[in-house]
């Protein structure tokens, strides 16, 4: 499969903060990869300077080929990278469909964007019968579901999601996985990051786990999730803990990094 996106050695510095200290990663065409780590491990920092929203201080990100370091978001929009962030950022003083329709402001064909409403609506009918309700009166759920429909509007080739599955119900967390099974099935190509370990590599070809900005271990979501050194070294997993919360990646005890 070919390489949509490849990042090496990536680095992100706030002044004298640290942000991302060395990740590298690639991203097939058609495949869905999973980055792991616990909190602050620096899984949102990379996606959002993959993305274009924050600056790289270091290293390289490659799409289809082309090095686009530091391009800015709507241009990566453009080329087919689309992030749908953690926690929604959505308008939440304007409507269901006014902010879907804002995620189809890189469009070049605007008449497109009926048909691309009406495909958020079919993958999404709570979406439909909600569409001129305002986005700050949506359950958890359904935002997320809206920031996902706001991505989509944007025909991306690549989506970067991070953590879907944050602060949402058991129910709805299924139904949000099986939605992203069902796009992927259709050719999108899915670049997760989760603490929600057994979700990520149930669904994902290949993981990456990064720890304190860099990336420590990579291999098949197969092999990451079968092999009990990895789950307890790297993802912090036992079976005492997947038996009190099969959902998220423990943070590191105070202290650690």
């Amino acid at each position: 499969m070919t390489a949509l996106l490849r990042v090496e050695r990536l680095e992100v510095r706030y002044g004298d903060l640290v942000g991302v200290a060395g990740v590298s990663l690639e991203v097939a065409e058609g495949s869905v990869v999973a980055l792991l780590g616990s909190n602050g491990a620096g899984k949102t920092t990379t996606l959002n300077a993959i993305a274009g929203l924050v600056p790289a201080s270091g290293g390289s990100v490659f799409w289809r080929g082309e090095r686009v370091t530091n391009l800015p978001a709507f241009l990566m929009v453009r080329r087919g990278l689309t992030l749908s962030p953690e926690g929604w950022r959505l308008f939440v003083g304007q409507t269901v469909e006014q902010n879907l329709r804002l995620g189809a402001t890189a469009l070049r064909e605007k008449r497109r964007i009926g048909q691309h409403l009406e495909r958020i609506y079919a993958v999404f009918p709570r979406l439909a019968a909600r569409r001129r309700q305002r986005a700050g009166t949506l359950s958890g759920g359904e935002r997320q579901m809206l920031a996902l429909g706001r991505a989509l509007m944007s025909e991306p080739r690549l989506l970067m999601l991070d953590e879907p599955s944050l602060g949402l119900a058991p129910a709805i967390v299924e139904t949000l996985y099986e939605t992203l099974r069902g796009l992927h099935a259709e050719g999108l190509t899915l670049l997760l990051a989760e603490q929600s370990v057994p979700l990520a590599l149930d669904i994902a070809d290949y993981a990456y786990v990064l720890q304190t900005g860099r990336t420590v271990l990579e291999g098949s979501a197969a092999a990451l999730q079968d092999d009990p050194q990895v789950r307890r070294i790297y993802l912090g997993l036992s079976d005492e803990t997947e038996r009190a919360d099969p959902l998220t990646l423990p943070s590191p005890p105070a202290g650690e990094p």
